[in-house]
């Protein structure tokens, strides 16, 4: 039996969403229990020229919403991008999770063909939807899960391999 696209993507996306909110969960609970502020938390960054923790989460969920729109053929939906508290992040990885929820393995499946066109600036990627999928979202959906995961752990939160990972 093969693998299919939206079993290579979805679930996945989901399982991660998960993990990600659960993570934020237990920052949010330090920063209270040691009477830190939390936005210390959602502004810090690993060094100097990287993006905050609020951007890792923005892009780890654009990663995915834009994905399962393209490959599905539908619209990417837009948000703002002004998340700046646990709670405002905890609301954007539940819109993100109840879009691609909302997209179908039909929409989906049969998409490793889809000609998938990204532009940055004046510079423009182009995929087939198999790679896009394979090589570009999924490497960048974890580095940056990784990356906020990073943060948080560098700033002293009590989190570990498996709060990463989810359970097994």
């Amino acid at each position: 039996m093969s693998l299919t696209m939206y079993q290579a993507s979805i679930p996945v996306f989901v399982r991660m969403l998960d993990n990600l909110s659960g993570i934020l969960d237990k920052a949010a609970a330090h920063a209270e229990a040691k009477k830190i502020d939390p936005a210390i938390f959602v502004n810090a960054r690993l060094a100097p020229d990287m993006f905050p923790l609020s951007r890792q989460v923005q892009i780890a969920t654009d990663m995915v919403k834009g994905c399962a729109a393209r490959l599905a053929g539908i619209e990417v939906p837009s948000y703002e991008d002004n998340e700046t508290t646990f709670s405002e992040l905890q609301a954007r990885i539940a819109k993100t999770k109840a879009f691609i929820e909302s997209v179908s393995a039909s929409q989906i499946d049969g998409s490793e063909e889809r000609k998938i066109t990204l532009k940055f600036g004046s510079k423009e990627l182009n995929f087939l939807g198999q790679a896009y999928l394979l090589d570009f979202v999924l490497p960048n959906f974890h580095f940056h899960l990784t990356t906020t995961y990073a943060i948080l752990r560098h700033n002293g939160v009590e989190i570990g391999k498996k709060d990463y990972t989810g359970d097994y």
